[in-house]
């Protein structure tokens, strides 16, 4: 009984996580690609978004599939692998002057560059949460990839309360 509560509460904490990263894209996702010339820097904040949403939506769809009673496993293992991929290059979004300077609706903390060894060590703990993921995913194991989502997602919350500020209208 205990046990059943835990793998509940686990999974309820991780769906609140989940749907916080996929409404946060929700609100910011009519802050489509400009037309015409950008600098680098925009550029990249518009891909960054982009990419956010990717993982948002792949997380999401790991969530939604564990509270399946048979879960598609191939659909798991395809939504981690673009988790990973994604994770991957994640600290690679965040060239210099891509903050609010460069997109208005910008999230990203300027503090992901004044304090750049706080912010790749927090991109480096999300990596090995979403690769544990991953890997449980390719077990096949699902009970092993919903233990793992609580973590994946605290590791995703943990960047974002340090270096990611409150959406814009």
């Amino acid at each position: 009984m205990t046990t059943l509560m835990s793998k509940g509460a686990t999974l309820a904490v991780a769906l609140g996580i989940g749907t916080a990263i996929t409404a946060g894209g929700a609100f910011a996702h009519n802050d489509s690609m400009p037309k015409g010339k950008m600098t680098p820097a925009a550029h990249a904040a518009h891909m960054r978004h982009e990419n956010f949403e990717k993982l948002g939506a792949a997380f999401k769809a790991v969530i939604d599939e564990t509270k399946k009673s048979d879960p598609d496993k191939a659909l798991v293992q395809k939504s981690t692998k673009t988790m990973t991929t994604l994770a991957t290059a994640l600290p690679t979004w965040f060239p210099r002057g891509s903050g609010v300077e460069a997109r208005a609706k910008s999230e990203a903390k300027a503090n992901i560059w004044t304090d750049a060894a706080g912010f790749s060590a927090a991109a480096s703990a999300s990596q090995v949460q979403v690769s544990k993921l991953n890997q449980a995913a390719i077990s096949g194991n699902m009970d092993a990839v919903r233990a793992q989502i609580r973590a994946t997602g605290g590791s995703c919350k943990g960047c974002h309360d340090k270096y990611r500020q409150e959406k814009k209208s």
